[in-house]
């Protein structure tokens, strides 16, 4: 149920462009009325993504006893790396409405993370009583290693000195996968945005000034790896069956792993005394700004790219 829980990211990163507008100076004390606001707004959203994902996704399937569902190979781990990312940005957007609600940097902190992984795992106890689905052990790790990486740098460093960013370059299907691809992914731009794993990218971006304060580094420079890997036509194989029931096996098409090495943007460190514009650099943030990349793939080449994301 990735999908659907980066629909939420995204509206979440939404709720946080009307609420943290003025958090770079709220005062550091808890305001009740903020506090219950934003428990509600969480309740609320968890309340109404469970009722949702229930008649939308689970009720077309029978349920069983919780049972787990052993997925760890599947999309070349790109579903998982969905999932790291998810758990990072809704632990960063909730940490930021917590203290937004005047809770003290480390209260903020926890309660973000730990809302994260609460409303992920909602999702992962759904799909174990599904027929269809499993719970996911490699799900849960790839949420915790999310709000992990999250919690970890806040209380180590107080800071995010290394981002967790998802990049997008549509992917150019040949006419005879267009259909397939429609299948996995849907038939809108958006949709395809947040489910086609071929045309996604997961990205580490580092910020070089925080660990070279002393150097003369632009302060929104990033250094960035990257991850993606294309042409997969199933969760593990390149074979499915057709809906009049016809095996379709196209294991000739490669499914291929890619690295990257690529500059970033930290635009939460762009200066501006906008509160509008810091709040839009937040939620932008989760995003890897386009640039030149040097590509390193499972077939052992090398590819410049003038480009990428």
């Amino acid at each position: 149920m990735l999908n659907i829980a980066r629909y939420l990211t995204v509206l979440f990163l939404c709720i946080v462009l009307s609420c943290r507008v003025d958090a770079q100076d709220s005062i550091p004390r808890p305001n009740k009325k903020k506090v219950w606001l934003v428990a509600g707004g969480h309740a609320a959203v968890w309340t109404v993504s469970y009722i949702a994902l229930d008649k939308a996704w689970y009720s077309d399937y029978d349920k069983q006893s919780f049972h787990t569902f052993n997925d760890g190979k599947e999309w070349n781990q790109m579903d998982k790396a969905g999932h790291v990312w998810t758990t990072y940005q809704l632990s960063r957007a909730s940490a930021a409405t917590w203290k937004w609600a005047g809770l003290n940097p480390k209260t903020s902190v926890w309660l973000g993370g730990g809302s994260a992984v609460a409303f992920q795992s909602i999702i992962e106890i759904q799909d174990g009583f599904s027929e269809k689905w499993g719970f996911s052990w490699w799900d849960m790790a790839a949420n915790l290693t999310g709000a992990g990486a999250f919690i970890a740098q806040e209380l180590g460093w107080k800071e995010q000195r290394i981002q967790i960013k998802m990049g997008y370059w549509p992917y150019n299907y040949p006419s005879d996968l267009v259909a397939r691809r429609n299948e996995l992914f849907g038939e809108g731009s958006m949709e395809r945005i947040l489910k086609d794993y071929n045309s996604q990218a997961y990205w580490l971006s580092a910020n070089l000034r925080s660990f070279f304060p002393q150097s003369k580094i632009p302060r929104w420079l990033n250094v960035s790896l990257g991850y993606s890997s294309d042409l997969m036509l199933g969760g593990m194989e390149n074979k499915w069956t057709e809906a009049d029931g016809t095996e379709v096996d196209r294991t000739d098409i490669p499914r291929t792993r890619r690295f990257y090495l690529s500059a970033d943007v930290d635009l939460t460190r762009i200066p501006t005394r906008s509160k509008f514009l810091r709040t839009v650099f937040f939620a932008l943030n989760a995003i890897k700004i386009p640039a030149p990349a040097l590509e390193y793939n499972s077939d052992g080449k090398f590819r410049l790219h003038a480009i990428h994301q």
